[in-house]
């Protein structure tokens, strides 16, 4: 395991140099990350609607849900933006941990934000929901609307197997992907670093001649 984390603390070492050297201002970064952002968001917003529930486009509401893309978009890139960079933070944090065990704590704070993250898209369709509803005919009540998400949420921790639970989790899954992109970042490498590992200590002399070949 010290050479797995040894290896694994490398490859996140590579990547953090690799963005400190090319982020460049901050000032043109972050426009061009919360775009990013923005985009990526939306994008899974349509994902999940037509592979979960494309029966909404098909309804009177249809305006409402096109409209909706707007606040889910910028609300959602401003959560991944300033995750982003408390990310980073945490990554230095790591790195700088004298122990595996530390080390792994660290890392797991994006766990958290991944849970936060569910709330937060909660947050976003009510709030930008009920906001979109206030240019329609038939306003909604915040409550209300804040209600029934709730309800859906907790319907689905109940009866996961439900058809239509199954589909709000799916829903969710997909919306939660840009928060979840810093532990898949973590999980693809420490996966790498264990295949490095194994691969050193079973075929050293096919890593000698790699290098051999590289020089």
């Amino acid at each position: 395991m010290t050479r797995i984390f040894a290896i694994w603390r490398d490859s996140l070492h590579t990547v953090l140099d690799y963005y400190e050297r090319r982020r460049g201002s901050l000032v043109t970064f972050f426009p061009l990350l919360f775009l990013f952002f923005v985009v990526l968001n939306i994008a899974c917003y349509w994902l999940a609607i037509y592979t979960a529930f494309p029966i909404y486009m098909q309804t009177a509401e249809r305006a409402s849900y096109v409209k909706l893309q707007i606040p889910v978009g910028l609300l959602g890139a401003l959560f991944d933006s300033l995750s982003f960079f408390l990310t980073i933070w945490i990554i230095r944090r790591a790195l700088a941990a004298k122990s595996s065990k530390e080390y792994v704590m660290h890392l797991s704070l994006d766990l958290v934000i991944a849970i936060v993250a569910t709330f937060w898209v909660l947050f976003v369709f009510t709030t930008g929901g009920w906001f979109i509803s206030l240019f329609d005919e038939v306003p909604e009540e915040l409550a209300h609307r804040s209600q029934k998400y709730t309800t859906r949420a907790v319907q689905a921790i109940q009866d996961p197997t439900g058809r239509e639970n199954m589909k709000n989790i799916y829903f969710g899954i997909i919306m939660g992907i840009s928060a979840a992109l810093p532990t898949c970042l973590h999980v693809a490498l420490f996966i790498r670093s264990c295949l490095a590992a194994l691969r050193k200590r079973y075929f050293p002399e096919e890593i000698a001649n790699d290098q051999n070949k590289s020089d």
